[in-house]
This record gives C-alpha cells, structure tokens and sequence, in this order.
C-alpha cells in the first residue's frame, strides 16, 4: 500500500496534514500521538509580528461544528523561526508554514522571510482584509487575488500555497486567478462566514460579532469546492473542511484533493488525524486500492 503523495515537488509519507489554526505549532498534540505519522503539519498562521488575538468569547458552538473569532494569535514569524522550526524539526514531517497579511507589502515581507526559512511549503492565507481596499478580504475579487499573489510569488523560493475563501460568488474564478498568478499549489475550503446570537442578552455571542465556521456541517460544501475547482485548474488541491474520518478523506481525494487537512475534529478528538489514517488504509484495503494516488479526483459522474 502506497500512501504517498506529492505536492510541488514535496512528498508527503501520506495526504494527511493539519489544517492551519487549529493545530497550534504541535506540543499540546504530541503528547497525544508522535507526529512523525502525519504526512504533513500546518502551523498556526503567521503573521509580522506577535498578535494576541480577538478578546473572549471567541468561540461558540453550532449545530456539527463551531464558529471562531480567534484573530490569528500567534508568536509573530521571528519566534516562530527561531523556537518552533526546531521543535517540529524532532519529526519526521513536512511543515506548513501558514501566513497572513494585512497588505500586499506585508504578504511579501513575509514569505521573503519564510522562504529562507527551514519549511517545506508556504501557505498564503488570503482570507485576510486588505486594509487599503476598505477592509474587504484579498481572496473575494479576482483583481485583488491577482494582484497579492503575482506579488508574493516574486518572493517564494519554496513552493507558494494559496489558501481559497469559500466566501465567493465563483470559487473557480478565485481559483483561476490564483494559479494564473503563480500558486503552485492551491487549498481549500477556509471557514465560512457566520453569527450567534445570545437570545436571553440579546447580543452576538462572539466578541467580533461574526465568526469563521468550520467542522462536520461545512463537509458537503467543501466537497463541492473541490471537485468544482479540481475541474477549474491543473495544480495540486490541499482539500479540508470537515473532514473527520478516513472516508471522508477518500470522499474529498475523489472529489479532486491530492492531500487533505483535518482542523476542528481534532478539538473533539486529539487522536483523530491517527484514526483517520488507519481507517483511510482499512478503506484501500476494502477496496482494492494499492495506490492512495489513484483516487484522487476518481469520482464517476
């Protein structure tokens, strides 16, 4: 049984990573299980400096999944290079480095930096308001798209990953535009756009108002991203979005991914990456399947 697969250039032992934000920089995880059994590990985002985040609440429950207005807290991409690079570097995995701007000069600044950096590949989150357009986030308009990431492209010595919003009218026509403008590579789904309100208070229930969702109730659209944007575009597909068991995995390898990300599962269940993957190889084994490759994009329509 085969598991490998390739993103740019890199191989991974097997498509599974870690969705970015969810799985911090993996001390608290690798108490669980050793992280040399994923193929790959997505670092919490990065971002120029250190940013602690949104104020509680920040996190509320919804029907098969949560909402989170975390606000990328992070060390800042220096103590990320200098103390967290060396502790993932213990394993025997690929690393993921995530990263977030607010400005297509930040963008930039960034990756040059990552780049020199001891990661494997570079995930451009473009979720992100671009302050100089009025707040409205990078990945939502073709332009804006094109213009981040043909930037940050000029500055990627290692392969550029660019991080899809399922905020979209179109998501093929982002997807497009991003390959047309240098990604090597492209993932999806990010969280989508949503609200709880307290009704004894009467006020939202997070603090920023609005939240990103993610978990089990988003699978279905991120399936139907995927398999929209594996037909729009010849690049590797990162696909996540609640994705929990190793059936999932193979649903979203159909659907187009070429390797996939488990996030907010792993709140509920620490050890679901390592479950996953024995059920993803007991699936093969089902089914006659010697190479995880061959399902990618295999769904029969």
């Amino acid at each position: 049984m085969d598991l490998r697969v390739n993103i740019c250039g890199v191989e991974l032992k097997n498509p599974i990573t870690t969705a970015s934000g969810t799985f911090g920089f993996g001390h608290e995880y690798g108490e669980f299980f050793d992280l040399s059994e994923l193929g790959g590990v997505g670092v919490k985002g990065l971002t120029p400096t250190e940013r602690l985040g949104n104020p509680a609440p920040r996190i509320a429950e919804t029907p098969m999944g949560i909402l989170n207005c975390v606000g990328l807290q992070n060390p800042g991409i220096d103590r990320f290079i200098e103390e967290q690079i060396p502790f993932l570097r213990q394993y025997d995995t690929k690393i993921i480095a995530n990263v977030s701007g607010n400005t297509v000069e930040e963008y930039c600044g960034m990756i040059e930096k990552i780049s020199d950096a001891d990661v494997d590949l570079i995930e451009m989150n473009i979720s992100c308001p671009n302050v100089k357009c009025g707040g409205m986030a990078f990945g939502t308009q073709p332009k804006m798209v094109e213009e981040v990431v043909s930037a940050a492209k000029k500055y990627a010595k290692k392969p550029l990953i660019v991080k899809l919003s399922p905020n979209v009218t179109d998501i093929t026509e982002i997807a497009r535009a991003a390959v047309a403008s240098g990604a090597d590579a492209l993932s999806l789904i990010n969280t989508l756009l949503g609200m709880r309100i307290n009704v004894d208070t009467r006020r939202p229930i997070l603090s920023n108002i609005m939240g990103g969702m993610s978990g089990p109730a988003v699978f279905p659209i991120a399936v139907r991203m995927v398999y929209q944007v594996r037909k729009a575009v010849d690049v590797p597909i990162i696909g996540m979005g609640g994705i929990r068991t190793g059936r999932d995995i193979a649903e979203m390898m159909l659907a187009g991914a070429d390797a996939i990300a488990i996030g907010t599962a792993m709140f509920a269940d620490p050890m679901a990456p390592v479950k996953a993957l024995n059920e993803l190889k007991e699936y093969m084994i089902q089914h006659g399947i010697e190479k995880v490759t061959d399902l990618t994009g295999a769904v029969e329509v």
